[in-house]
Parts: structure tokens; C-alpha cells; sequence
């Protein structure tokens, strides 16, 4: 069983989501929060800590085609006031594991395209059931517009607990000169490096996703809990040795907010920044913004190395 386990393990690590020309293959990291004060109501401060595990593979299976493969599983843990009411989540413990998978295929001329199926499982693990399956699909076209740059657009469509949700794509790789690059899927994440050494990246960093959580415990089962969040961060990532680095990334969080609702609150429509028929009650209070450190060890592939 070892000996399988080893064998799984060095498959995925040998893989690679090839819509960029590198990719973090295998990223296992730590969140850390300062406390930050709630809006209103309470005295007391909330704390967000949370964990991260992304892997990615990649198979030829015909010519110019890969099936691909990319699964992200995310903690956060909010400690808040003790006197926050029982009807209401306390402490905040969710977990959302998102997969996604599907083909990527190539044509001629640097012309590519990516349809990915993209289910989630989003739930505070207490009493999960079918609630807790979202389901969700990404569609992209891809150009390598010149050897250094390579672009992509598309759409990223998820029916989260709150109603149907559509983020517009950019994919973007692109290495300005020998110290310099940009990469990222905007406006999901994105990176702005500065290669000092061959083993010394520095940079600036931003991360921001919307989820959605159902909640089972028995004192408010049926509500979900929406987080919003955008992350500004200064990293520096250094190799270790072969492709692993560490990479530490101090920053702030932007628009952050655990928002809890009856399961029967739903919008019309929603993407970055506007919703649509909105007309839904807030059961909980809300903290505000704060400082936010993150320590990982990451895996780090090239298309060239497979």
C-alpha cells in the first residue's frame, strides 16, 4: 500500500495544468490573521486563520490533447466574541474542496481551448449532505500571441448557494524582460514577480474568490455562509532545492466578510463586484479588514520538464 501511495503521489507531481507555462503543482500552506474589530454589537475581536492544498496534473491522451486536472481544498477557522448568539455560526469553521477537471486542447498557430467541468463541495461539516455540492464549469481560449506572452478569455459559471454566479477570465503569462513577468487568471489571482536571483523571486501578490458554505449545525441548519474576500500581499518565494520552494507573503485583506443567510435567500444573478436582485437580510454581524501573513511550500513545474 506504501509502495501505491508513493506511486499516486509522484504521478500528480509529475503533472501539469498546461493553460500556463509553469504552474504550482503542489502547494500545501498556512494562513495567519491579526485580530480585526466587529462593525458593530461586540466588544471583542475576531480572528481568521485558515489552510490551503492545491495540486494539478496534466495526461496526454491524443495528439494535441491533455486531460487536466486541478484540486483545491480550503480551511479558514474565524474565532470570534464569545457572546455572539447561538443561532448564529461561532466560531466559523468552513471547508470548500473544488475540483476541477476536463481537456485541453491545441491547434495550430499557438490557438488553444479548455473546457473544464468544475463541481464543488462547500460545508462546515456538520451533517453535509447534497446542499453542500455546488456545481460549476470553465470554458477558455487561449493565444500565444508572441514566444513571451500568452493570453486567454473565458468565464468561470458556478451556481453557488446564494444563486448563479459568473466570473469573465483573462489568463494571462507574460515575461516583460529577463527579471520581470506577470501571471495569473484575473480577476481570480495574479502575480507580479521580480526574479532577483535564480532562486530568489520577490513580488507582489493578489488573491480574491467569492464562496459559498452550507451550514448543517443544528442551530441554524438550512443558512449558508457567503465569504468574500480580496488579498493584497508582498511575497518572497526562495528555493529550497530542486523545483521546491518556501514563500512567505505578508499583505492585508480588502472586502472581507463571513456573511450568514437563510438557505431560501438567494440573488437573481451575480458577478464580480454587482449583484443582481439582492434583496436578502443578514443574520449575522460582520469585522472588518486586517492584516494577513501566509507561509507555503510550494512544488513549482515548467511544461519543459515533462
Amino acid at each position: 500500500m506504501k509502495q501505491i501511495t508513493s506511486i499516486l503521489f509522484l504521478t500528480l507531481l509529475a503533472g501539469n495544468l498546461i493553460a500556463q507555462r509553469t504552474v504550482d503543482a503542489l502547494t500545501l500552506s498556512g494562513r495567519f490573521g491579526l485580530p480585526a474589530s466587529y462593525e458593530n454589537t461586540y466588544n471583542e475581536k475576531a480572528t481568521e486563520n485558515g489552510a490551503y492544498l492545491g495540486v494539478t496534473y496534466g495526461k496526454v491522451i491524443a495528439n494535441k490533447t491533455m486531460a487536466v486536472l486541478s484540486l483545491n481544498h480550503f480551511y479558514f477557522n474565524v474565532q470570534g466574541d464569545p457572546s455572539i448568539p447561538a443561532n448564529t455560526a461561532n466560531p466559523i469553521i468552513l471547508n470548500g474542496t473544488i475540483l476541477r477537471v476536463g481537456i485541453y486542447r491545441k491547434f495550430n498557430n499557438g490557438h488553444a481551448f479548455q473546457l473544464l467541468a468544475a463541481p464543488r463541495f462547500m460545508s462546515d461539516y456538520n451533517n453535509p449532505d447534497k446542499n453542500s455540492l455546488q456545481m460549476g464549469a470553465l470554458a477558455m481560449y487561449e493565444k500565444d500571441f508572441r514566444e513571451d506572452l500568452l493570453m486567454g478569455f473565458g468565464a468561470m459559471f458556478n451556481k453557488e448557494l446564494f444563486g448563479l454566479y459568473v466570473v469573465p477570465i483573462v489568463n494571462l503569462e507574460w515575461k516583460l524582460n529577463s527579471r520581470w513577468s506577470i501571471a495569473g487568471m484575473l480577476p481570480i489571482y495574479a502575480k507580479v514577480n521580480y526574479h532577483a536571483s535564480d532562486k530568489l523571486t520577490v513580488g507582489f501578490s493578489h488573491f480574491g474568490l467569492v464562496t459559498s458554505y452550507y451550514l448543517g449545525d443544528e442551530d441554524y441548519a438550512g443558512d449558508y455562509m457567503e465569504r468574500q474576500s480580496i488579498d493584497l500581499s508582498l511575497f518572497a518565494r526562495q528555493r529550497l532545492f530542486w523545483n521546491v520552494f518556501i514563500e512567505g507573503r505578508a499583505g492585508r485583506s480588502f472586502g472581507r466578510n463571513y456573511k450568514q443567510f437563510a438557505g431560501d435567500q438567494t440573488i437573481d444573478f451575480g458577478i464580480p463586484l454587482v449583484y443582481f436582485g439582492d434583496n436578502r437580510t443578514m443574520k449575522n454581524v460582520t469585522f472588518g479588514d486586517g492584516m494577513l501573513f501566509d507561509v507555503r511550500l510550494v512544488l513549482n513545474m515548467t511544461k519543459t520538464a515533462f
